[in-house]
C-alpha cells in the first residue's frame, strides 16, 4: 500500500467507499490522518469503521477542521449538477480531490524528486484498459517492476510503494483526471475520443477538455502519445505538437505518418525521428485482432520504447500478450458456435469494434443506454443474423433494429444466452458467433461490466452440460 504521508495529522473526509474510497481510508489511516467517512450503503461503512475511520453523514462533519475531501470518482463533481457534498466543500474552502491526487503527492509530483518512479498514464474513450495492460506487459517483459492499476485492476493506493526499477502504469477515467490536478505523468497516452459520459460532463467539448487536461499535466521532459484517427484527438495532437511542451507522438492505423507510429496493412511501423522501420506483423499477436487492437498495440509501442529501448523485445511482448477478460474474450466453442465476451463494450463505438471482426453474429446487446443509442452501428447490421435485447435499452434498441435486423426482446442475459446459442447452432452458417457486446453500461442489471461478463461466462459454461444440437 502507498501511504498518504502528506496528510499526517490532518482531518480528511472520504465520501464514497467503493474500491478507491476504501483504499483511500486505509492509506490515510496508515499515514496518521484523522479520517471521517460516509457511504450510503451500510456494508462499506462497516468496513471503513473497521479500518479506523469515524463514520458520520457528511452534513455532520466538522467542516471547519477539514483540510481535504476525497471524493469517489462515481460522485458527480460538475454535471448534471455537483453533489451537495461538493457544494459544501467548496463553500467552506475544503479542497476536493481523488485517490489519484493522494498518489501523486505520495510519490512526489515533481519529476526531479530523487528516485521517483516513472508514471505512464493512459486515458481515452475506448481501448484504454487494453492499452494499459499491454504497456504493463511489455515493460514487465523488459525487466521493470511494473505496478498497474487505477481504473483497471487495483486501486492506485493499493499498489506497492516504489522500489528499484518500479514503474507505475495507470488507467485514468475522466472522473479521476478531474480529481487529480497534481498528477504529473512522465508519459501520457490518449487513445481516442468519442461521445461518452456526456451526462457527467455536460458536453462532448467538456469531456474532451478533461481528457486533454491529463496531457497538459505531463512532465515537459516526458512525452505524450495520441491516437490521431478521430477528429477531436487529432486536434488535441496538433495543439500539443506546437506548444513547446513534452514531445508529442502521433499514432495512426491505416495512414502512413511522416513522423510517429503507425499501422498499415497489418504492419507496425516506427517513424519517430527516423525513416519508417517495420517493427512487426500484428497478425503474430493472436489476442490483438482488429483495427482497434492494432491502435492499442501502436500506442503501447510508442509509450514503452523510451523505457524498453529494444524494439525486438517490445514486438515479442506484443505478440505474446494474452488479452484481457471481457474484451473480445473467447469463452468457448460449443459445436460450431463460438462464444465471445465483449462485456467491456459499454458504448456503440466500442461495440462496433467487435461487430466488424465477425460475420454471422448472434448479438446480445442492451443495458443502460448511453447517448446516441446504436444508430451509428447501422452499417454493421448486415453482419448480424439476429439480436437479443436485454435491460433498460431493449425497447429503444428494438425501434432502431425494426425492419433492419431480426431481433427479440429477451430482457435478461440468461434468456438471451439460451436462445442465441440455440439459434446459432441450428443456423446454416458454418462458423456463427454468439457475441455479448452490449453497447451499454451495465448498471441496470449488474454491478459493473465485469459482473456482466462473468455471468455470461457462467451461462455459457452451463451450456456445456447440455447436448449439442447440430443443424439439420
Amino acid at each position: 500500500m502507498i501511504g498518504a504521508h502528506s496528510f499526517e495529522n490532518r482531518d480528511v473526509a472520504v465520501f464514497g467507499l467503493a474500491r478507491s474510497g476504501m483504499a483511500s481510508v486505509r492509506s490515510l489511516k496508515a499515514a496518521g490522518a484523522r479520517v471521517l467517512a460516509w457511504d450510503d450503503a451500510s456494508e462499506p461503512r462497516k468496513l471503513a469503521a473497521e479500518a479506523g475511520a469515524t463514520i458520520a453523514p457528511w452534513s455532520e462533519w466538522p467542516w471547519d477542521r477539514l483540510k481535504s475531501l476525497v471524493l469517489s470518482p462515481g460522485v458527480p463533481l460538475t454535471h448534471p449538477s455537483p453533489h451537495p457534498v461538493v457544494v459544501k466543500a467548496k463553500s467552506t474552502a475544503v479542497e476536493v480531490i481523488g485517490d489519484m491526487e493522494i498518489f501523486a503527492r505520495a510519490i512526489g509530483a515533481d519529476v526531479l524528486v530523487p528516485g521517483r518512479a516513472p508514471v505512464i498514464a493512459v486515458t481515452g474513450t475506448n481501448g484504454k484498459s487494453t492499452t494499459t495492460a499491454l504497456i504493463a506487459h511489455i515493460l514487465s517483459a523488459s525487466g521493470f517492476d511494473v505496478q498497474v492499476g487505477g481504473n483497471i485492476g487495483k486501486a492506485v493506493l493499493e499498489l506497492d510503494p516504489p522500489a528499484a526499477k518500479s514503474l507505475y502504469v495507470l488507467e485514468l477515467s475522466s472522473y479521476q483526471i478531474d480529481l487529480a490536478p497534481g498528477l504529473v505523468p512522465d508519459v501520457s497516452v490518449l487513445t481516442n475520443i468519442t461521445s461518452d459520459h456526456i451526462d457527467r460532463h455536460g458536453s462532448l467539448e467538456h469531456y474532451a477538455a478533461v481528457k486533454a487536461k491529463l496531457l497538459a499535466q505531463t512532465s515537459k521532459a516526458g512525452q505524450i502519445v495520441i491516437g490521431v484517427d478521430d477528429a477531436i484527438a487529432s486536434s488535441i495532437y496538433t495543439h500539443h505538437a506546437s506548444n513547446g511542451g513534452p514531445a508529442a507522438v502521433p499514432v495512426s492505423v491505416g495512414k502512413v505518418l511522416g513522423r510517429g507510429v503507425f499501422v498499415v496493412d497489418g504492419g507496425l511501423y516506427d517513424a519517430q525521428g527516423q525513416r519508417a522501420t517495420r517493427v512487426m506483423e500484428l497478425s503474430d499477436a493472436a489476442h490483438l485482432s482488429g483495427a482497434h487492437n492494432h491502435q492499442n498495440a501502436a500506442l503501447a509501442f510508442a509509450a514503452t520504447i523510451p523505457y524498453a529501448r529494444d524494439s525486438r523485445t517490445v514486438a515479442s511482448a506484443i505478440a505474446n500478450f494474452p488479452g484481457l477478460p471481457h474484451r473480445m474474450e473467447d469463452i468457448a466453442r460449443l459445436g460450431k458456435v463460438r462464444f465471445v465476451n465483449d462485456s467491456k463494450a459499454t458504448n456503440a463505438e466500442s461495440a462496433a469494434r467487435a461487430l466488424v471482426c465477425f460475420a454471422d453474429i448472434f448479438w446480445i446487446a442492451g443495458g443502460k443506454a448511453k447517448e446516441g443509442g446504436i444508430e451509428s452501428l447501422a452499417s454493421l447490421f448486415p453482419r448480424i443474423r439476429k439480436t437479443y435485447l436485454i435491460g433498460e435499452a431493449a425497447d429503444a434498441f428494438s425501434h432502431t433494429l425494426d425492419g433492419k435486423v431480426a431481433f427479440e426482446v429477451s430482457r435478461t442475459l440468461d434468456r438471451a444466452v439460451q436462445v442465441a446459442a440455440h439459434d446459432a447452432q441450428i443456423c446454416d452458417a458454418s462458423a456463427p458467433v454468439v457475441l455479448l457486446s452490449p453497447a451499454c453500461a451495465s448498471f441496470d442489471q449488474f454491478r459493473d461490466f465485469e459482473q456482466r461478463g462473468e455471468t455470461f461466462r457462467k451461462l455459457v459454461n452451463a451450456l456445456r452440460a447440455q447436448p449439442v444440437r447440430e443443424a439439420s
